[in-house]
């Protein structure tokens, strides 16, 4: 198994840097992981899929149980060390230079092993290569041409749901929610955005005794709307293992045990595994209603027509779905996008929604956060920014809004407000 391909050293001081992956991967099938031969398939398929070049590989069965393959690489070298009686492995991908990615190789090995659980941590080794205080760097795509680099120093958990690709990561925001590639919430600003979200449609709503959460995974929406009052909480998310992957992570939103509780209907919150769309209308067949509906999905897909699922719960269609499970005076709230010029196009098409629906509408630009949010009523109101504030005792504690807030967040962006709305 060795190789003869012929291969130089790098004498470039320059290249004395390279990224170590030490990885967990768990949920692998015993029988897979007894077979050293499968073992070391996977791992040179996974390797070559990473960039690296294999130079030899070397195998070894233990009895009773237990398999060990390591690979010599030009760039450096891979192992797994599996335990089948754990249904569990221990991979560890050190490669130098920038042509072969060890994150790769992970990612793939946990493919191609049908591990249900990666998790990985990133170390920077030497210089000049790793990103200042090591681990692996994700681009999220912000708008056409321009993405933001998040720089993750240690990956809790990375793995593909039934519905997407998430990951829970340390970053320089603390701990860290990523879903297809884009952040969704962090330890440090989580609470400035659902504050944002959840908020203003609690005041603008002449009750406040029951809310449905359609999206929103952390559960921080759920938590807040209990402690503004509400008697009960309907939480509706489609990504079963999302919503229990953040409870158990994630160090804000709900704990292993409140989602536990909520999973049975023991105690204000009613945790329903569903898709949102099928849940609003066999809602309106049975003539439930709530005085507030939140919804938080990640931002609008750019093609409104994608036959994806989620591509259904944007639109006035489905506004239209949440307005007819509101009690009298209650209110729907979404997030809207973006209010920078340079990604608007979601807040235009949603500010033209909420006023093709709802007889007033609220909006909120958060002046702590990058995401705008629309509120709306069917009943209308002269004013719904002086009656938001006139309600700011519902809440016992508040980190991010108050009137001021408030007023400023309601004034849409001049180039909203000085165009034709598209019908």
């Amino acid at each position: 198994m060795t190789t003869t391909t012929p291969t130089t050293h790098p004498t470039d001081p320059a290249s004395f840097a390279g990224r170590h992956v030490l990885a967990e991967l768990r949920g692998v099938d015993p029988a897979l992981l007894g077979d050293e031969h499968a073992v070391a398939d996977a791992l040179r398929r996974a390797l070559d899929e990473g960039g690296a070049r294999v130079l030899d590989v070397v195998t070894h069965r233990f009895e009773p149980q237990g398999t060990t393959v390591m690979a010599l690489l030009a760039e450096s070298h891979a192992s797994v060390h599996a335990y089948p009686e754990a249904s569990a492995a221990f991979v560890d991908v050190f490669t130098c230079g920038v042509e072969a990615d060890p994150e790769l190789v992970v990612d793939a090995l946990g493919r191609g092993l049908g591990a249900a659980e990666v998790r990985a941590q990133v170390v920077a080794r030497g210089a000049g290569l790793a990103p200042a205080g090591g681990g692996r760097e994700v681009d999220e795509p912000l708008a056409a041409g321009m993405r933001r680099r998040w720089r993750l120093d240690e990956v809790l958990w990375r793995g593909r749901t039934e519905w997407q690709d998430m990951m829970v990561a340390r970053t320089a925001q603390g701990v860290s929610l990523f879903c297809d590639g884009e952040r969704q919430s962090t330890e440090q600003s989580q609470l400035v955005y659902h504050e944002a979200l959840a908020v203003p449609p609690m005041l603008l709503a002449d009750e406040l005794r029951s809310v449905l959460v359609v999206g929103s995974s952390e559960g921080v929406v759920s938590q807040l709307a209990v402690a503004a009052g509400a008697r009960w909480v309907d939480h509706v998310d489609i990504d079963t293992e999302c919503v229990r992957r953040c409870a158990e992570l994630l160090p804000y939103g709900y704990t292993p045990a409140e989602l536990a509780a909520a999973e049975v209907g023991d105690g204000p919150v009613r945790m329903h595994y569903t898709d949102g769309w099928r849940f609003l209308a066999d809602a309106a067949a049975r003539g439930d209603r709530w005085d507030v509906v939140i919804v938080d999905l990640p931002d609008e897909p750019v093609e409104v027509t994608d036959p994806a699922q989620h591509a259904r719960l944007y639109g006035a269609e489905f506004l239209r779905r949440c307005a007819d499970v509101l009690t009298p005076g209650g209110v729907v709230c979404s997030q809207a996008g973006c209010p920078t010029l340079w990604r608007n196009d979601t807040l235009q098409r949603m500010t033209d929604r909420f006023d093709d629906v709802f007889a007033a509408v609220l909006p909120y630009c958060s002046d702590e956060h990058e995401w705008a949010y629309l509120s709306g009523r069917v009943q209308p109101v002269p004013d719904p920014v002086a009656l938001a504030i006139s309600r700011l005792d519902r809440f016992p504690e508040l980190t991010s809004i108050d009137a001021d807030a408030l007023r400023r967040g309601a004034i849409l962006p001049f180039a909203l407000r000085a165009r034709t709305p598209v019908s």
